[in-house]
């Protein structure tokens, strides 16, 4: 399993749609993840500090969580079927470990509000992941080399 970290929440200009994107604890690779609107600002709003006046969905499922006096180890995004992401939320209960399916965002804003580990596994990096070499400089020259080469009737249909 590879650690990771929310480095930003942005929105997709070909989709329209929020993407949250995942980076390596300790590496190069990167992640993106569309999710909903909804996710996406809870995870915003997680990642900010941002308390809202009453609690939203996971700030709800925190505060079960605790009241029950569970305890949420980490969590899990453990596969990709049909280009979906599949989470698993781990934690423990008297002593007992559960794993709960979930979305990834939904594992993302409960985790980010809990502060425990978002781990992906390595088969589901290895299907998806950007940027799995780091970029060097005759890459960057060679693409900017070709920026300075186009001409607007590049850009015609």
């Amino acid at each position: 399993m590879i650690e990771v970290n929310v480095v930003n929440v942005a929105i997709d200009m070909k989709s329209n749609m929020p993407v949250i994107i995942l980076k390596e604890k300790e590496g190069n690779k990167t992640l993106p993840i569309w999710v909903g609107l909804f996710e996406a600002q809870a995870i915003a709003l997680a990642l900010e500090n941002v308390k809202p006046p009453r609690p939203l969905t996971h700030d709800l499922t925190k505060s079960i969580i605790e009241k029950l006096k569970g305890k949420v180890d980490k969590v899990v995004i453990n596969d990709l079927k049909h280009n979906t992401f599949y989470a698993r939320i781990v934690m423990r209960k008297n002593g007992e470990s559960i794993q709960i399916d979930s979305r990834p965002s939904d594992a993302i804003a409960l985790a980010l509000r809990l502060k425990v580990p978002i781990y992906i596994d390595e088969a589901v990096m290895d299907k998806v992941a950007v940027g799995s070499k780091p970029i060097d400089e005759k890459e960057v020259e060679e693409f900017k080399k070709k920026l300075r080469d186009l001409k607007p009737e590049d850009f015609a249909p």
